[in-house]
């Protein structure tokens, strides 16, 4: 169940600084319900009028202010109405944006937890329903309790019997479509979730398509697929079950009042206690409470939905980083040192995973390259996400600068420790963009042009049909591995670091790109400290130290050189035999 306090915390949160455009609606939304009001008002004196036999020049007026009146009052509405969805859309996208920027910033153990199409799901989706609660609570909800307490204050005015009879029977129906609303909630919060986990598989899908499609597992797919539909359909089911006892409850509202309406108003006028004039006025009030009390049940719907998105969302806001805070510490300027300390470090330790690294310490000196060797599942791409604090380590410290990455600001930390991988993420945008990450400060045509000649990748720019304006396609297309690489060089060397980690990064280059990409790897790690992890022994003869992992262990570190010319070493044995495969 979410209590009431939680709705209008969110109102408040995100209506506070749109609270003019709020204080425009409110004057628009009471005019447009004083006009609505107003109206019957007019048709009562004229039916009066008439019955008494009044000229008829009496009776134009009335008319066309009659006329005149309804026209503004539809004029308000459209204004309401406009006013109320663009207010729901303008909070809402401030929710959108603070929520994906509070996801970015969580650790890795979350984001391997949800799958990308789930939280996409969890971000728009479950936001959307609250754009919808935005604007309906304000135009149809509130603007519909003001019109139902004016039609009632006035009949109260009309006839004390009338005002109470409709007053009694409107609390009523409105109480029995709150508690309906309170019982299904949770309902619409398990359809939800269910949908955020359908979304979350597509997601999966669609970025495998190829691989699934080549080994034939196109089957399995549709069947875990409509496994999830056969779970999700009881589930919207049920929730819509609550809107048609919701849709029923408003039906039998308005059977009931119309009922109670024509009676008491066939005793009162038959004792002549009423006009025909208000008698018409009762009934036409009777009436329209049916459009307040309809809207109020069709929006309860709505805000079943949005109960359980605003669940969903304060429970993605409550999700909090295992990294903790934020230091405040800052890194010094130019190529930085790297000291890992006696680190032990699991995935997931809340849940008994095995150490991935035990004690790991070693130390390397500003400026200088180390090549990280050892089979895969050694520990070394984790060295890698320790030092872009992707995760923090259990114990031990991991040291860039001289300073504990846990204590440097992320931002900070991110701009100054640049990572090269084997897979280099690109967006449906031209190269400009793809370079820069969008950033448009600092980054003109012209210093792009001049990073990419610095780095030697002028041809490669010439190779692309429309320089730094031809499209790339997301995932990679219309890009060779190779060419992605130089890209992703280009991007870090935009960012100028002090520390560069190139993660397997030519494990999937091409031929026709390897002279382009040794050279742009010189110039990357020129006057910067360089951590090349590798399967391959030919790819850290560039580096200055050495550095093999087994077992999540330091087995061996020390000056390439040095290690190669001791022939008890297992550098010296590897580049005697040859064994490159021991590395794969």
């Amino acid at each position: 169940m979410i209590p009431v306090r939680s709705y209008f915390k969110l109102l408040v949160e995100y209506l506070r600084p749109l609270r003019l455009r709020v204080a425009l609606l409110t004057v628009v939304l009471l005019v447009s319900i004083a006009l609505q009001l107003v109206n019957p008002q007019i048709v009562k004196v004229f039916i009066d009028r008439a019955t008494s036999g009044a000229a008829s020049d009496t009776l134009i007026p009335l008319a066309i202010w009659f006329i005149v009146i309804a026209v503004a009052h539809q004029a308000f509405s459209v204004a309401s109405t406009y006013l109320a969805e663009d207010l729901g859309w303008a909070a809402t996208n401030e929710m959108r944006a603070r929520l994906a920027d509070h996801v970015l910033r969580l650790d890795m153990g979350f984001h391997k937890e949800h799958t990308p199409g789930e939280l996409i799901e969890r971000i728009d989706g479950d936001v959307t329903s609250l754009s919808n609660f935005f604007s309906a609570f304000t135009i149809r909800v509130i603007g519909n309790l003001v019109l139902l307490t004016g039609i009632l204050v006035l009949l109260w005015v009309e006839n004390v019997w009338v005002g109470l009879g409709l007053t009694t029977f409107s609390l009523i129906a409105l109480a029995i479509m709150l508690r309906l609303q309170l019982v299904t909630v949770p309902w619409w919060k398990q359809v939800r979730a269910t949908s955020a986990k359908l979304f979350g598989f597509v997601g999966e899908q669609l970025g495998g398509t190829e691989d699934i499609r080549a080994n034939g597992g196109v089957p399995y797919m549709v069947y875990r697929f409509t496994a999830i539909l056969r779970e999700w359909l009881p589930e919207q089911v049920r929730g819509r079950m609550g809107f048609a006892v919701l849709w029923a409850t408003g039906i039998w509202s308005y059977v009931i009042g119309t009922a109670l309406v024509f009676w008491i108003g066939s005793v009162l006028f038959g004792n002549g206690a009423m006009t025909l004039g208000s008698v018409y006025l009762v009934f036409y009030y009777t009436g329209m409470t049916r459009q307040p009390m309809d809207q109020i049940r069709g929006q309860m719907e709505d805000f079943q939905k949005a109960g359980a998105g605003i669940a969903r969302v304060e429970e993605l806001f409550s999700r909090t980083s295992v990294l903790g805070v934020d230091g405040v510490r800052h890194l010094p300027v130019g190529a930085l040192s790297v000291a890992f300390d006696d680190v032990e470090f699991a995935y997931d330790d809340a849940a008994g995973d095995e150490r991935v690294l035990h004690g790991v310490s070693f130390e390397l000196a500003p400026g200088r390259v180390l090549g990280v060797l050892g089979r895969s599942g050694s520990g070394k791409t984790t060295l890698a996400r320790l030092l872009t604090r992707l995760y923090d380590p259990q114990s031990g410290a991991v040291l860039i600068g001289g300073v504990d990455a846990a204590h440097v600001a992320t931002e900070e930390l991110r701009k100054r420790v640049g990572m090269v991988t084997q897979d280099v993420q690109l967006f449906r945008a031209p190269v400009r963009d793809n370079l820069t990450f969008f950033e448009t400060n600092g980054h003109g045509d012209a210093h792009l042009i001049e990073v990419l000649h610095r780095l030697g990748l002028e041809e490669w720019l010439a190779t692309l049909p429309a320089g730094l304006d031809s499209q790339l396609e997301s995932g990679g297309g219309g890009l060779s591995a190779g060419q992605a690489q130089l890209l992703a060089f280009t991007r870090i060397f935009l960012r100028d670091p002090g520390l560069v980690i190139l993660d397997e990064a030519s494990s999937r280059l091409d031929p026709m790109t390897e002279t382009l990409i040794e050279r742009a790897v010189d110039r990357l790690l020129d006057g910067r400290t360089g951590i090349i992890i590798a399967h391959r022994l030919a790819t850290v003869n560039r580096a200055d130290d050495i550095l093999i992992m087994e077992d999540g262990r330091v087995v061996e570190f020390g000056e390439r050189v040095t290690l190669a010319a001791d022939p008890d070493s297992r550098l010296s044995t590897l580049l005697a035999t040859g064994m490159e495969e021991v590395l794969a």
